[in-house]
């Protein structure tokens, strides 16, 4: 594993009283998958986003590439992370490829490498036969592959995707992740949001669990998705077991 490029070192964050962050401390690396799981209200998306920089922490420093995030300029920051937000929503009369192409915006223009990278990215997402249509008359799950590609066009080495699954039926939250790990195959270091835990278990290296706003469990699927684990987090009875093609750890709602 590559040394850490994205340091969150002591990261807080309040509203208010309430302290949303609490003393994270994470080091991301290239060449990896790092899912973010936990409970709704845990943190997991105001973390992705201070770790984006789109959001300041009150405490703490996030550190890319050895320098402040706050110090970078915007152009040169959209050339290192691309962003997934879950609000996939586009207010304007764009089409797909449009929408797709924007995410070459922050790059040079390099009209064979961005063609190329257009079209792979439309390929990923099988967005191909929906690249004419406006995106604000596609589905939920639609106009989530429409952002994602736009993530994959931006090519950058850091992706940080906010529930990419969460609107996708079961083959293309499988595709999407496969594509994720791919990625991170080829050196990307890609953070993502996910709910579901036999997602995460099947194609992150690793898996930190928050628990109102503090890190409860980081490591590898088996170290962090164990009955003790989710049990005292989620507060629901679950049985673990081994998902019989992937050696993962495979989990299910038990009997209270």
């Amino acid at each position: 594993m590559s040394a850490p490029f994205l340091h969150l070192k002591g990261v807080g964050l309040r509203y208010g009283e309430r302290a949303i962050l609490d003393d994270i401390t994470l080091g991301f690396a290239p060449g990896t998958l790092t899912a973010l799981v936990g409970p709704n209200g845990a943190g997991k998306s105001t973390l992705l986003a201070v770790a984006a920089g789109d959001v300041a922490a009150d405490a703490g420093q996030v550190i890319l590439h050895d320098q402040p995030i706050a110090h970078w300029k915007a152009k040169a920051l959209a050339r290192e992370r691309a962003v997934m937000p879950q609000d996939h929503a586009v207010r304007f009369a764009f089409t797909v490829d449009e929408v797709v192409a924007m995410g070459r915006l922050p790059h040079p223009a390099d009209p064979a490498r961005d063609a190329a990278l257009i079209e792979s990215a439309l390929d990923k997402a099988e967005m191909q036969g929906l690249r004419a249509r406006e995106v604000r008359t596609l589905s939920g799950g639609e106009a989530a592959r429409a952002t994602f590609a736009r993530v994959l066009t931006q090519d950058t080495p850091l992706l940080l995707l906010d529930e990419p699954t969460a609107a996708l039926d079961l083959r293309h939250q499988e595709r999407t992740l496969r594509a994720v790990r791919e990625l991170a195959n080829n050196g990307a270091c890609v953070i993502v949001v996910v709910h579901d835990l036999n997602l995460a278990a099947g194609y992150a290296d690793r898996i930190v669990l928050l628990e109102q706003g503090r890190v409860a469990a980081d490591g590898t699927p088996d170290e962090v998705l164990t009955r003790e684990h989710i049990e005292r987090v989620y507060h629901q009875a679950v049985l673990v077991l081994r998902h019989p093609q992937r050696d993962v750890p495979l989990v299910v709602v038990a009997d209270s």
